[in-house]
């Protein structure tokens, strides 16, 4: 759980913090925390 929240934090702030980035950008970080995640899971469990 505590890894979820993490990547939605993560998104969040991707999302408030860069406005002006296009759209494919938005799926690229997506997919890169997503994999961060996926390791930190890993990792603390």
């Amino acid at each position: 759980m505590t890894v979820y929240l993490l990547w939605l934090a993560g998104v969040i702030i991707w999302n408030y913090g860069f406005t002006s980035v296009p759209p494919i950008a938005d799926v690229i970080a997506v997919v890169i925390l997503l994999i961060i995640s996926y390791y930190l899971n890993r990792v603390i469990k």
